[in-house]
């Protein structure tokens, strides 16, 4: 079984989200948003499969992240996400509640040995 296919996004811990939204599009030229910045690829083994990669800011304090303390939460993108958990809760890792299903996907949440909380997400990509 795949676990991890790549990354889905980066999200950190800000005074201002908004703020930091507006200097890394000024200075950086990300192409922010009120949710921070979404970048488009192609899989490489599927190319016909159009992918993104979030990047995004939250206030400080934030209860997404909990149970970590830490400022930084990364999104993995996976293949099956009910299996990957199975195998994760049989290995002994930690799982962070249920998980969650939406119309772009599923995403569910675990712990690492350092406390930090890392977020698993089997997208729905679109197929052009």
């Amino acid at each position: 079984m795949k676990r991890v296919t790549g990354i889905g996004g980066m999200f950190f811990q800000c005074e201002d989200p908004q703020q930091m939204n507006e200097w890394y599009g000024r200075h950086l030229g990300l192409p922010v948003n009120q949710w921070g910045a979404s970048f488009q690829w192609r899989d490489a083994d599927n190319p016909e499969k159009v992918c993104i990669t979030q990047w995004s800011t939250m206030k400080n304090g934030t209860e997404y992240f909990a149970p970590s303390e830490k400022k930084f939460m990364i999104n993995y993108r996976v293949e099956n996400l009910e299996a990957l958990l199975a195998a994760l809760k049989e290995e002994g890792v930690q799982i962070v509640g249920e998980m969650q299903v939406f119309e772009y996907g599923k995403f569910a949440w675990i712990m690492d040995p350092e406390g930090n909380k890392i977020e698993l997400w089997e997208p729905v990509d679109e197929k052009l």
